[in-house]
């Protein structure tokens, strides 16, 4: 009779064990999807070399069914691969592939189609459970050869996250630990939630062991902790992310090793969030709302042991330090540093504006009233809406529930923006008349955290000329991919205060670097065809990080499409400027 898979991970009188024997987890947590998989293997040495023994990551439900039902697990999506290396390197994988993921993460890895589709996120509404099981018979038999009952690196799962902070659908829980069971997952199962009362109760489950996320707290995890569960802070915040228009914030080594001290103090295990931030990628940044919304910006850096290009600092050597004495051998030797361009600057040139680039994506969908973003299938980015309006004098334009800004033009002429926590009306020209009015909608970022997570974007309720509506609406969606120059474009350039505009590095010895778009004003960078992220000056962010396997030896272009002011120059700097900081710890 074949004997039963038995789980590498177990727990008894409080203490983790290992193949039966005690054990500490000592995991940082560093993301795929955030990192050029030609570095992949670069930032799993260096946590090893940090002295971890597990990688934790999550699987992003979006990154991988951009589209319903076109699945993708190739070239940067494929998960498998990110796994076994970390087997290969010699570390046991904290997998945590739920539904929503947070992480400051677009729409908290909930796709836009189905958030479009359905209120009920993160319940047992049936509309979403059918969505989420169709994607868990994709994903989870591939996790489920990579346990380590069947030789894998993968030990334990995560059912939730964090979900005693966002409802009560107990039975929406038990789906989920039902699924990934039934679906072949025999390694520990756990769970993840702040330090208090209400959030453990909400977010527990039987049949899966709990964990804490906090910046400090170890005395009050240790008081919820269930006495024969171990001790586990599946986020420890070693740092923080930013927002757009804030400060970059940071937290001191001696800080963050003092609260690992104190919980390995207390027998328990971790997971150091973030421990290689990585970067937010083309479009893919979150966005909070705390009364406003709060975009993230494209650097999620955390202030990371191991930063954003791979570097490292003073927490990394403290860790190193710290995890030491849980091995038997000599920890991994460091890995060198990996190198930088120097210091360039290439002239920045328009070829078109905002206007010319709307005008050259074809016409779509029609509709009385203005639809949304999910409406016409749009992910994210820009819209352009268009519509034949006439107007008295002294008429006013107004858009009602706008999601997120909008640059509003009559008949070509720019009128000024618009936005969701700002101004949502402006005076139209004091003539009166016919004209076509445009306005280009911006998505700043899906909220990943909260009751606001899941909701939509773009117009979400009409535009108004006076009190009345304006009828009769076509929709142009933008693509991600880099726009190319209009028909009619001159190469050597336009004056155009908005819109598109190209800068060329020629580069001998292709590696890493740090952009700098000096006079811009809110762009969205391309590097020969790949959509690095966003820029604003509003800060705190100043440079965008440019992995090395994107370049190329010989010419590099990179197209910027800015909707509000292009920049003179693109610099290739030596340094990472993450704009003026302060000291930040979460709760």
């Amino acid at each position: 009779m074949t004997e039963s898979p038995r789980a590498a991970l177990t727990y008894e009188d409080g203490a983790l064990l290992r193949q039966g024997k005690p054990f500490r987890m000592l995991s940082g947590a560093v993301h795929y999807f955030r990192i050029h998989p030609d570095q992949w293997e670069d930032r799993l040495r260096r946590l090893a070399a940090m002295g971890a023994n597990t990688v934790d990551t999550y699987i992003p439900w979006n990154f991988h069914e951009r589209v319903e039902g076109a699945v993708d697990f190739t070239g940067w999506r494929d998960a498998e691969r990110f796994i076994r290396l970390a087997g290969e390197i010699g570390l046991d994988v904290f997998v945590r592939p739920s539904p929503y993921i947070c992480a400051e993460w677009s729409n908290g890895g909930i796709p836009f189609w189905l958030s479009g589709r359905t209120r009920a996120l993160r319940t047992s509404d049936p509309v979403f459970l059918a969505a989420v099981d169709g994607w868990y018979d994709a994903l989870i038999p591939r996790l489920a050869a990579l346990q380590a009952a069947h030789g894998g690196p993968i030990t334990a799962v995560q059912i939730e996250n964090e979900y005693g902070s966002f409802g009560s659908d107990h039975d929406y829980l038990v789906h989920l630990r039902d699924g990934l069971r039934a679906r072949g997952m025999v390694e520990l199962l756990t769970t993840a939630d702040g330090t208090t009362a209400d959030m453990v109760r909400n977010g527990s489950v039987e049949g899966a062991m709990g964990s804490f996320t906090f910046g400090t707290g170890v005395a009050e995890a240790e008081r919820l902790r269930v006495p024969d569960q171990a001790l586990l802070c599946a986020e420890l915040w070693g740092g923080w992310f930013d927002h757009w228009g804030e400060q970059h914030h940071v937290r001191s080594a001696a800080s963050m090793i003092g609260t690992v001290e104190e919980l390995l103090a207390e027998g328990g295990s971790v997971s150091l969030y973030m421990a290689h931030g990585g970067t937010n990628f083309g479009l893919w940044a979150g966005a909070n709302h705390d009364g406003v919304l709060q975009p993230t910006v494209t650097s999620y850096d955390s202030d990371a042991p191991i930063g954003e290009d791979g570097s490292l600092n003073d927490k990394f050597h403290a860790l190193r330090a710290a995890f030491a004495p849980f091995h038997d051998g000599d920890l991994p030797p460091i890995p060198d540093p990996l190198r930088r361009q120097a210091a360039a600057s290439a002239p920045l040139v328009p070829v078109a504006s905002l206007l010319d680039v709307v005008r050259a994506v074809p016409a779509g969908v029609t509709a009385p009233m203005p639809l949304t973003f999910e409406e016409l299938g749009a992910e994210d980015g820009l819209v352009a809406y268009q519509a034949e309006i006439s107007y008295v004098p002294g008429a006013a334009l107004t858009v009602d529930v706008l999601h997120d800004r909008a640059v509003v033009f009559l008949d070509g002429v720019r009128l000024g923006a618009l936005a969701r926590d700002g101004e949502q009306t402006l005076d139209l020209p004091g003539t009166g008349g016919p004209g076509l009015l445009t306005l280009v909608v911006e998505s700043r970022g899906r909220v990943n955290y909260g009751p606001h997570t899941g909701e939509g974007k773009g117009i979400m309720a009409g535009v108004r000329v006076g009190r009345r509506f304006a009828h009769g609406w076509t929709h142009r969606v933008l693509p991600q991919d880099e726009p190319a120059d209009p028909e009619g474009a001159v190469a050597s350039g336009v004056d155009a205060a908005d819109g598109l505009a190209v800068a060329v590095f020629d580069v001998a010895d292709p590696a890493d670097a740090w952009l700098a778009f000096p006079g811009g004003e809110n762009g969205m960078v391309w590097l020969n065809g790949f959509l690095l992220g966003r820029y604003r000056a509003a800060g705190p962010q100043v440079t965008l990080y440019a992995p090395g396997p994107l370049w190329r030896a010989g010419r590099n272009e990179i197209r910027v499409l800015d909707t509000d002011g292009i920049g003179s120059a693109v610099e290739i700097r030596e340094e990472p400027d993450f704009g003026p900081v302060e000291e930040f710890i979460g709760a």
